[in-house]
């Protein structure tokens, strides 16, 4: 909490150098590490993540005109775009383009913004997996919504908040970042069905840590590889509709329906299949073990999850690899697997209390031998979704 503290200082003192004035309010975004359920949200399926204790904030205060001018800290850069004219990418300012996305996915919902000053700050590490992205957009919703005063339900801004991402700054992500983003709660992961967008809070169980350890390595997803393997699981459905015609997306096979006709599917796209389905079925599990206090066999899907990424869906590389066997050899390690898309980027680590000294010291050191890498690790603390953490009184 002090370290919170300090940043909304440093925030409100970095706004008031820019703009002349105090910020009206502040509002946090928190980025995400997904516990389990890979690879599944694009193909209709279960995903498992919780909200982190690193997240964006921003500061802002209306304006009388309609310009929405962008102050980011971490950059120190100024970015600015009027609303009565047509919003576009600012491509020397890249970072600007998550809430210009979202200004531009309101105004085609009909919502009236208005002209606000804002700064920004995060500390989700960029290029991570912990989706630094959806925390920028959801906060800048968020924002946008205080400002102007019109309703917007968790999963209306989560939903609006993928289409800025989407059609806007061009990246065809899922819904699960933004959506754990806005709807995350304390202590809790958050069970999401990305067909229906139902949803429900699942407990953690006390006396256990999220651990979250950057591989250091940014992640090398190029397009190609994503596109790939979602071209290969969109082959799968349609040679798995020659037995099951009512089958929409992976999400509708079943590991009974697998075992009968996964044999039709040519050797590499009955691996990516295999992926899916099983680790759908290992979502569901993981919501009954937690329910139920079971954290060892919660680590065991964990686990279990990772090797299936590894061999079969083969979206991991050396560094994610070293991370997780050298997190597992630590006593008191639950389950360890590599979080996010893949190619780099993050493992997340469930770990008892009493075994979190021991990781701290044990696995960076590994990690930094057999790579030549020191890796940044987070204990991370689930917190709740986006929120208005402050408002602040504006003198006349």
């Amino acid at each position: 909490m002090a370290n919170l503290e300090n940043r909304i200082a440093n925030l409100v003192d970095k706004f008031i150098e820019v703009y002349g004035s105090s910020p009206k309010f502040i509002v946090r975004a928190p980025g995400r590490v997904n516990l389990i359920g890979e690879h599944t949200d694009y193909n209709d399926g279960y995903v498992l993540p919780v909200a982190i204790d690193r997240d964006v904030l921003i500061a802002a205060a209306p304006t009388s005109d309609m310009l929405v001018s962008l102050y980011s800290v971490n950059f120190d850069r100024v970015s600015a775009f009027s609303l009565d004219r047509t919003i576009r990418k600012d491509a020397m300012n890249e970072w600007s383009n998550y809430p210009r996305g979202v200004a531009v996915m309101l105004q085609k919902r009909r919502k009236r913004i208005l002209g606000a000053n804002m700064a920004i700050q995060g500390d989700v590490p960029l290029g991570s997996g912990l989706s630094s992205s959806a925390a920028f957009e959801v906060a800048s919703a968020m924002t946008f919504k205080q400002l102007n005063g019109f309703d917007l339900t968790g999963t209306e801004m989560a939903l609006l908040c993928q289409a800025a991402e989407n059609e806007f700054v061009g990246v065809n992500c899922g819904i699960m970042d933004q959506f754990i983003s806005c709807l995350g709660e304390k202590d809790h992961a958050l069970f999401v069905d990305c067909r229906t967008l139902d949803h429900e809070s699942v407990p953690l169980p006390p006396g256990i840590k999220v651990i979250v350890a950057d591989t250091m390595k940014k992640r090398g997803l190029v397009d190609s590889e994503y596109n790939t393997r979602r071209a290969q699981c969109e082959e799968a459905v349609s040679i798995f509709r020659t037995n099951m015609p009512t089958v929409k997306a992976l999400r509708d096979i079943t590991v009974t329906d697998f075992r009968a006709y996964g044999s039709s599917l040519p050797p590499t796209v009955r691996r990516r299949a295999e992926h899916v389905v099983f680790e759908n079925e290992r979502v569901l599990k993981s919501v009954e073990a937690l329910r139920a206090g079971k954290t060892a066999l919660f680590g065991r899907l964990m686990n279990q999850s990772h090797e299936s990424l590894k061999d079969n869906y083969e979206v991991s590389c050396r560094e994610l690899d070293v991370m997780v066997d050298a997190s597992r050899k630590v006593p008191g390690v639950y389950g360890s697997r590599m979080t996010g898309a893949g190619f780099g980027g993050c493992t997340v680590s469930v770990v008892a209390d009493e075994a979190v000294e021991e990781f701290l010291e044990r696995v960076p050191e590994e990690y930094k031998a057999r790579t030549g890498i020191t890796p940044a690790v987070y204990v991370c603390t689930p917190e709740g979704g986006a929120e208005v953490i402050r408002t602040i009184e504006l003198s006349n």
